[in-house]
């Protein structure tokens, strides 16, 4: 399997064929993954916004004043404010906003980023990352294409590439009924491909100025196994959030 980032990719604006984009730079295969960060998905679907567009009400102003007594800087209260429009669950108010978004995905303010953002203040991610994925995917020769962010992880220090969104392939691969080396049964092992995927692309986009918005994974093969399409955990097996919930911070 190798890696190669997509190379000379101009600054993406609202209304820019993605799609278009990468095939016109890369020549790519009907069996190589796609995989596109969510800042470029972003940038063309118009989500890079003011802050002005979110005027904040009561609760984002006692979000922030609480933020600001237990974290560094002074959060802007329209920020926190986007923050909870973009998400359907607060699962932790202090250090930091941890919450859901409105698809799925459990990360720090929504994954709303203020980086890289030179038509606006904030680019919120894609409002569905899965029909983002599918749209790229029908301007490709490419199969498959999966849309990545980064961000950090329990019990692990910095950040890593995360699949948010993805078309052509299952986001997991289930080892479930198979044999080890020893011929015992595995019973619980489901891999998530879609996130490996996307952490090997992100070594090669890198980070920064420096970091290029598209990676093209080449000889990946599923193998003879089954598929499956969890990916982001159900709430009544989610124990560590049901552990966040009660959880309070000193």
């Amino acid at each position: 399997m190798e890696l190669f980032a997509v190379p000379n990719l101009p600054e993406v604006r609202p209304g820019d064929d993605v799609g278009a984009l990468l095939r016109d730079r890369a020549d790519l295969r009907n069996d190589d993954v796609v995989c596109v960060a969510s800042t470029v998905v972003s940038k063309a679907e118009g989500r890079s916004v003011d802050l002005a567009s979110f005027p904040a009400g009561p609760r984002a102003r006692e979000l922030a004043d609480t933020l600001a007594e237990h974290a560094a800087g002074d959060p802007d209260p329209r920020f926190v404010q986007a923050v909870l429009e973009e998400s359907v669950e607060v699962l932790m108010e202090t250090p930091f906003l941890l919450t859901e978004t409105r698809f799925g995905h459990v990360g720090v303010n929504a994954g709303i980023d203020r980086s890289n953002v030179p038509e606006g203040d904030v680019l919120l991610l894609p409002e569905r990352p899965g029909d983002s994925a599918a749209r790229i995917r029908e301007s490709l020769p490419a199969d498959r294409v999966v849309v990545t962010d980064t961000c950090g992880r329990p019990f692990r220090h910095g950040q890593r590439g995360v699949a948010i969104g993805w078309d052509g392939l299952q986001p997991s691969r289930d080892w479930r009924g198979e044999t080890d080396r020893d011929g015992r049964e595995l019973g619980v092992t489901v891999e998530n491909v879609v996130d490996e995927l996307a952490a090997a692309a992100n070594l090669v986009a890198g980070e920064g100025d420096g970091g290029t918005p598209a990676v093209v994974v080449r000889g990946f093969e599923w193998g003879d196994h089954a598929g499956s399409d969890e990916h982001f955990r159900e709430i009544g097996t989610d124990y560590v959030r049901q552990a966040i919930r009660g959880w309070s911070y000193a």
